[in-house]
């Protein structure tokens, strides 16, 4: 029985070991050859470090500029999910449509095919109305692809709130657009907030609609860093990636904490 739990206990320590090896691994990679000078095979580090890439980004005006223009397009990708989810998301929470599921598979349906094709299309159609190559073009796009996120996720927390609380204040003499705004959407927020980080991640992360849209006049920092690595300059390319990294944990810490601070404890109990 003894032999049994070391067994059980040394196999749960390989699994959390592998892994945290597959999720921190590509991110210790990135790290170390931002700052190398030369790496070359066998050697588990660089043999030569340096922080001369890290000032030739900031050097140049262009990655900031790119950074600034990502987190723009995901803020603003991630008001209009909001604003368009928030409608749809009640009225599928809240009564029976007919065609329900098939409206919402419909909001699936740019996640549910290769996003390369779609992205293609779309370009060429932006083309034809003056969309393409501009930032609003990229926008569009992603909010498109980044629906599914946001309706589904909150369409999800809608359906979690009793309607019986609704019920209750509409008896009391409260009007239906009160209710709303006094009691479901208040107790909608951490849906809200999670459809909102998904939405962002997913955004500025983004590639396929960023380049084939955009380009060649508007490049976000996903199509910088593919553009430097793809001319095989790692380092410039790692250094980018972790820019790209920061403001999607800050946003993450920021609404985290906010979440934590006005909701969890009220909801709690």
């Amino acid at each position: 029985m003894k032999r049994f739990s070391i067994w059980k206990l040394t196999l749960k320590v390989v699994v959390i070991i592998l892994i945290l090896t597959l999720m921190v691994g590509p991110l210790v990679g990135i790290v170390l050859w931002s700052f190398a000078r030369r790496w070359y095979w066998p050697s588990p580090i660089p043999q030569e470090f340096t922080l001369r890439f890290w000032h030739d980004v900031f050097a140049q005006g262009r990655v900031l500029d790119s950074l600034i223009l990502s987190v723009t397009v995901a803020l603003i990708t991630v008001a209009l999910s909001l604003a368009l989810s928030l409608p749809a998301a009640y009225g599928f929470a809240r009564y029976k449509l007919p065609i329900e599921r098939i409206l919402l598979i419909l909001f699936l349906m740019p996640q549910a095919f290769p996003q390369l094709p779609v992205f293609i299309n779309l370009a060429s159609i932006f083309g034809r109305i003056g969309l393409k190559g501009n930032m609003w073009g990229i926008i569009l796009a992603h909010t498109m692809a980044s629906l599914v996120f946001s309706l589904w996720i909150i369409t999800a927390t809608f359906k979690a709130i009793p309607v019986e609380l609704e019920q209750a204040a509409q008896n009391l003499g409260a009007s239906r657009l009160k209710v709303f705004w006094t009691i479901t959407f208040p107790l909608a927020v951490p849906g809200l907030i999670a459809g909102s980080i998904f939405v962002f991640l997913w955004s500025m992360g983004e590639f396929t609609a960023a380049f084939f849209i955009g380009a060649p006049f508007i490049q976000t920092a996903p199509v910088l860093m593919y553009t430097a690595s793809m001319g095989y300059n790692m380092q410039i390319a790692s250094v980018i990636s972790i820019i790209l990294i920061i403001p999607s944990l800050l946003f993450m810490i920021l609404i985290e904490r906010y979440l934590k601070a006005e909701y969890i404890s009220g909801l709690g109990g």
